[in-house]
């Protein structure tokens, strides 16, 4: 527990730290640095813990609901530690292959081969319906020259490169923007070249594992709540309900005021998101700099639509929608009975007749103004495009939550302006999807964010090159060929 009046200054006594925000990145940071021996207490200014991967009881359906659907893939190996330290890997359930539906229901499945990578998806890739052998062609020599590592960003947007490349508008449409818009949270006009490459190298050409989708099987607060337990049983503390509204940078600590009181640290990481640290810098001219980075950042929303149908309208667990508002389709209480069923005989499985189904939107911007009833009319009529038992369906209940600033937009040019952990501050760090990790604005791009603040910070506590990251994901096949 922090002193209320000073930090420590005992060689015996812990070093204390202060976090800021219990997203991915708030709770990252605080298990490497709880692991590392210092007394962490983590302020969440909501009641339980995840920031925009999380979940809650919504007052008008009386049902658990995410605020968003979260995936992983298999190449984010900082989340999957996470998932260790936490103890919850157990409850994602994995997937090989990706179900991509045209209006109608006529399905395309791709899924990996024997082939070595980049190659083990093609043999399904040709076989998909959904394109036409023209576009597959030039889709694969677009794959062809993002395979190696594109590092630079020169302005150019990804949509202007893939014109660039000769890609027709179905391949543009039922292919790539499919694929990056979920992925990037932005439209094609607007995302640049490395990130969009970054994905498509990591998540579809390095190796089979490394696409592997994972689906949460419990509530996301549920994966989150453990981690916790994991920052109290190191001698830490979360404390609810008590957001960080300032701080002052002194030479020995830091004082941080929380619900109007202040109490002093030794440290201090701001894990929040970009939009929200300039409320709690102080109005000083060390703060321009950073105050000018933010001003660069914009945001990008995500909606989801949780639908309740009266019975089963797919035998889908997930899959992509192509030509539609809605992008995504995750069968919610198929997800859930798979793992209420594990290990069950037939007799003792579990099903309930019905089907609880959430529709994502990325890069939701038409749909912010749209009223409830507005945006489930929509989705419905959509499903029932999609899934022929939808038609006969009754929709029982239903509810829309808009993530206005989901994200940061990773347009061009973005990358110059995103901040390393570091801050003027000596004793302050910066944690979020948004500075400089490497990576979008992902799950895997939070918890990195996490433990770079926490090797920044203990490398000036220490003098200790401490190392929280873990290695990415190796290439396998002819990939390895390309580094």
């Amino acid at each position: 527990m922090p002193s209320s009046t000073h930090p420590s200054t005992s060689p015996s006594a812990p070093v204390t730290v202060a976090i800021a925000g219990g997203g991915l990145a708030g709770l990252a940071a605080g298990c490497a640095l709880s692991e590392a021996g210092f007394r962490v207490t983590l302020f969440e200014r909501r009641p339980y813990l995840g920031g925009r991967a999380s979940s809650y009881q919504h007052p008008g359906t009386n049902e658990v609901v995410d605020n968003c659907q979260h995936v992983l893939l298999g190449c984010c190996t900082n989340l999957l530690d996470f998932y260790r330290r936490a103890g919850v890997q157990g409850k994602i359930r994995w997937y090989e292959k990706l179900n991509f539906l045209e209006p109608g229901g006529r399905a395309s499945e791709i899924a990996p081969s024997w082939l070595p990578a980049p190659l083990h998806t093609a043999p399904a890739f040709l076989r998909a319906n959904c394109l036409n052998l023209g576009d597959k062609l030039r889709i694969g020599r677009a794959m062809a020259a993002l395979a190696p590592r594109l590092s630079e960003d020169r302005g150019e947007s990804f949509l202007e490169w893939l014109k660039r490349h000769g890609q027709t508008a179905q391949a543009i449409d039922r292919f790539w923007k499919t694929i990056l818009v979920s992925a990037l949270n932005e439209d094609l006009d607007r995302v640049s070249v490395p990130y969009a490459a970054q994905v498509v190298r990591e998540s579809f050409l390095k190796s089979p594992a490394a696409g592997r989708m994972g689906i949460p099987t419990v509530p996301l607060t549920d994966l989150y709540s453990t981690t916790g337990e994991y920052i109290r049983n190191r001698g830490g503390e979360i404390q609810f309900r008590a957001g960080v509204e300032s701080f002052r940078g002194e030479d020995f600590g830091v004082s941080v005021t929380t619900n109007g009181q202040e109490q002093k640290f030794d440290y201090l990481v701001l894990a929040v998101p970009f939009d929200g640290l300039g409320r709690i810098l102080p109005d000083s001219p060390k703060a321009a700099p950073l105050i000018a980075a933010l001003a660069q950042f914009s945001p990008s929303p995500i909606t989801g639509i949780h639908l309740w149908f009266d019975r089963q309208i797919s035998d889908l667990d997930h899959a992509v929608l192509l030509d539609r508002t809605v992008q995504w389709m995750f069968h919610k209480s198929r997800i859930i009975e798979a793992r209420i069923n594990e290990g069950r005989t037939d007799e003792h499985r579990e099903n309930n007749g019905g089907s609880y189904v959430e529709l994502v939107v990325s890069c939701s911007r038409s749909l912010v103004e749209k009223s409830k009833a507005e945006i489930v009319d929509l989705a419905a009529n959509e499903a029932r495009e999609f899934f022929p038992g939808a038609r006969e369906a009754k929709l029982v209940k239903s509810t829309v939550i808009k993530e206005v600033h989901a994200t940061y937009s990773p347009r061009p040019g973005i990358d110059q302006y995103r901040p390393q952990p570091e801050t003027a501050w000596p004793r302050v760090f910066l944690a979020g999807d948004w500075i400089a990790t490497g990576w979008p604005a992902t799950m895997e791009g939070a918890v990195r964010s996490g433990y770079l603040a926490a090797e920044a910070l203990t490398r000036f506590a220490t003098g200790k090159r401490e190392s929280f990251l873990v290695p990415d994901l190796p290439a396998s096949g002819l990939m390895r060929l390309l580094g």
